[in-house]
């Protein structure tokens, strides 16, 4: 009864989401908004996740049904 069980319950094993290292996340944000990516809500602008990283994740609607996270890992 997780998101990541709801997923595969659904759609059955697959891809879920990717995570993707980026050097400079708000400007990933404008350049993927720019391009037509929608961002999940909530993540229109950089939080702290784990370990301290800043991240944002691009709707899946926007990456072919796959969640993206972006991870800033240093700035």
């Amino acid at each position: 009864d997780t998101p990541i069980g709801r997923f595969l319950s659904s759609r059955g094993p697959g891809v879920q989401q990717i995570a993707v290292n980026v050097s400079d996340i708000e400007k990933k944000i404008v350049e993927l908004r720019s391009m037509g990516a929608r961002m999940i809500p909530g993540y229109d602008e950089p939080v702290t996740g784990s370990d301290g990283k800043r991240i944002a994740f691009v709707h899946p609607s926007s990456c072919g049904g796959v969640l993206i996270e972006l991870v800033e890992f240093s700035k």
